[in-house]
Parts: structure tokens; C-alpha cells; sequence
């Protein structure tokens, strides 16, 4: 058999730091794709969180308008009167196990 050796090919200083510039250059746009939808992303999310906030506050402020308004009505006025007894009842439990 003959002696073979793998020989690898001649390649000049300028083209493998070409190479790597280049590959470096792909892995730097990448990253910096990768970095910009990220940020899209958290701008996005807090953009979310402030709409629910203000949704929880809208329907705060409405809940606290209905308990005002139970609460300051006047039921004599209303026409209702107070109950003459008040019977309990025993409930029954809620689940199976008790």
C-alpha cells in the first residue's frame, strides 16, 4: 500500500482572518436581531401591563361607585322595611369530605 497523508490545502493568513471576519460579521447581525426583537418584546409586554392596569382601574373605580351607592341608599325611603325576625338556617357543607 502506498504511505498516504492527508494533506490539508495551503490556505493564506488573509483568507482565514477573511473567513473569520466574515463569520464574525454573521454572528454580530444575529446578535443584534436577536437583542433588537428581545426589546421589541419588553416594550410590547409593558405596553400590555399599563392597558391592564387601566382596565383594573376602570373597573375599580366602578365597583367603588356601586358599593357607595348601596351603601348610602336609604331602603326606609325605598319603600323596603327592617325583616321582624331572622331565621338561620344550618348549611350543609360545601364538599363531600366534611
Amino acid at each position: 500500500m502506498r504511505n498516504q497523508r492527508f494533506h490539508f490545502p495551503s490556505l493564506s493568513p488573509v483568507a482565514l482572518a477573511g473567513g473569520t471576519v466574515g463569520f464574525l460579521a454573521v454572528v454580530y447581525i444575529g446578535l443584534i436581531a436577536a437583542v433588537m426583537s428581545y426589546a421589541a418584546l419588553t416594550i410590547e409586554f409593558a405596553q400590555s401591563v399599563k392597558n391592564d392596569e387601566a382596565s383594573v382601574a376602570s373597573l375599580e373605580s366602578q365597583y367603588l361607585a356601586a358599593i357607595a351607592s348601596i351603601t348610602t341608599t336609604n331602603y326606609v325611603a325605598e319603600g323596603y322595611v327592617v325583616p321582624s325576625v331572622e331565621t338561620f338556617v344550618r348549611a350543609k357543607s360545601a364538599t363531600a369530605l366534611r
